[in-house]
């Protein structure tokens, strides 16, 4: 069995390997594409990346009594609704990304300065009595579920899968509209047989 240490590196590398993931969405993309509205209700990669930094000073930060040292305005009771989702014309993205950077390494010195059941107080949760680890593991679902959305924003937006600014070779391109093809003629046929009462 595990011991408490190795649980909370392996917590640690896999919120660590998690936010590279995120930044490496951003690469070889244009300004606009890392910032144009991909879904109905305007999810984008750079937004992503925006509302991560706040989220990760937010728990990793002040729940600990470790405030971030940056004024993050998003927070602000008169902040515009979702203003941590997207990026203004103003802002760059490399302020952005090294905003979350330095964000990053302030959670990481709390995570690597506390215990995992060192106690902390999330004052929006309906439980608000946390321990360390319950916040690491909110953290990490957190930023795995906004890399799950980066991963679909960047397929949309130039094809590219996986890990850092893999692209699919015409091989794989063709291996993928093939399984496209077999999905969709499952999916016809799932409905039409459901239509039928069969």
């Amino acid at each position: 069995m595990a011991d408490v240490d190795e649980v909370k590196s392996a917590l640690h590398d896999e919120l660590r390997w998690a936010r590279e993931a995120m930044v490496a969405k951003l690469e070889g993309l244009s300004e606009y594409d890392v910032r144009r509205p991909m879904t109905g209700t305007g999810t984008n990669l750079l937004g992503l990346i925006k509302h991560l930094s706040m989220g990760e000073s937010k728990y990793l930060g002040e729940v600990f009594g470790r405030p971030f040292p940056e004024h993050l305005p998003w927070w602000d009771a008169d902040a515009e609704p979702d203003a941590d989702k997207w990026a203004t014309a103003e802002e760059s993205r490399a302020e952005i990304v090294q905003r979350y950077e330095r964000v990053c390494a302030h959670a990481d010195a709390t995570i690597d300065s506390l215990e995992l059941g060192s106690p902390g107080h999330v004052a929006w949760w309906p439980r608000p009595q946390v321990r360390l680890v319950n916040v690491v593991a909110h953290v990490l679902s957190e930023t795995n579920r906004h890399a799950g959305h980066a991963d679909i924003l960047r397929e949309q937006l130039d094809g590219v899968t996986g890990d850092a600014g893999a692209r699919p070779s015409l091989q794989d391109a063709q291996r993928w509209r093939a399984h496209v093809a077999t999905v969709e003629a499952a999916a016809r046929k799932a409905s039409s047989t459901a239509a039928d009462g069969t």
